[in-house]
């Protein structure tokens, strides 16, 4: 390993009123520290950009997954394992507990929590599409009080976020679905697992007297963040099932074309992303329309 252990020093504090006062004492000087995972590759590389870290694994205030009858609330610190193995939300919500199942091998799931993945601001990371999709919410804490910011609206730019530096991710909040409702969550790289997204995809929809009545569509690896194609969702939310055929699909394709900014990088190129995000579009949508239908 590049990376040296003796260059990096650790604070854990017992309690999280104790993290919260240590990272306003020194803004910016601490970085959060949860599961780690994020932290190997640019530690073996000898590239890790922070040696300050604010260790928040052993804080109980920051566990649990919450029922409440119209939200779920998830701790910053909830791994990807307990979303797999959470009953509610394997029967509720879908798309997160396919995209946790696709981050990483088992020994990240144990490891990796929700936050962290939010955090981190990568553009391609699992997570976030499907969050976007069930139009999420993220509460960020401070000593001064807590606010909930729409998750949507969390990510300013690559790796930038609105949290302040003297603030923490503290949970996270999802409505709960009803009515007649459908999930789609695809996720397209090199390999089926243990591999970054060269697309990530996640739908929501809700179906009311024959009309879709909600859709959001989340997006990762498209653009400098992960992101809502709000065009797209104009396009589809309001309209009758009838009215969505091959032509009107054929519509959609184009406007997600408006929606995403994807780049050639080293894992794929701007046309291989505008083509596969087309076509998992045009799958999702014939696939909504023909199990509302059926119902």
């Amino acid at each position: 390993m590049k990376g040296q252990v003796p260059n990096c020093a650790v604070q854990t504090p017992a309690t999280l009123v104790g993290a919260l006062e240590i990272l306003f004492a020194e803004k910016g000087v601490w970085r959060p520290l949860a599961g780690g995972t994020d932290l190997m590759v640019p530690f073996a590389a000898g590239t890790l950009p922070f040696t300050r870290f604010l260790n928040l694994w052993g804080l109980a205030e920051l566990r649990g997954i919450e029922i409440a009858p119209d939200s779920l609330t998830l701790g910053a610190l909830t791994t990807y394992a307990e979303i797999r193995q959470h009953p509610v939300v394997a029967s509720e919500f879908p798309n997160l507990v396919q995209s946790a199942w696709v981050t990483g091998a088992m020994a990240i799931q144990n490891r990796g929590t929700l936050a962290g993945n939010i955090a981190n601001g990568s553009p391609a990371a699992d997570t976030p599409p499907s969050l976007l999709a069930y139009g999420a919410d993220v509460q960020l804490q401070s000593l001064a009080g807590s606010r909930w910011v729409p998750y949507e609206s969390f990510h300013t730019g690559y790796k930038q976020t609105v949290a302040l530096p003297e603030e923490l991710i503290t949970r996270i909040r999802i409505p709960r679905p009803s009515g007649d409702t459908f999930h789609f969550f695809r996720k397209v790289g090199t390999r089926k697992a243990q591999a970054i997204a060269k697309v990530c995809l996640a739908a929501y929809a809700r179906a009311e007297e024959g009309r879709v009545a909600e859709f959001r569509l989340g997006m990762g690896s498209v653009a400098p963040v992960p992101m809502r194609a709000l065009t797209t969702e104009m396009l589809i939310q309001g309209q009758r099932l009838e009215a969505l055929d091959s032509r009107y699909i054929a519509g959609a394709k184009e406007a997600l074309m408006e929606d995403i900014r994807p780049i050639d990088d080293i894992r794929s190129t701007a046309a291989y992303r505008r083509k596969v995000s087309a076509n998992v579009l045009g799958q999702l949508l014939e696939a909504m329309v023909e199990q509302f239908r059926r119902r």
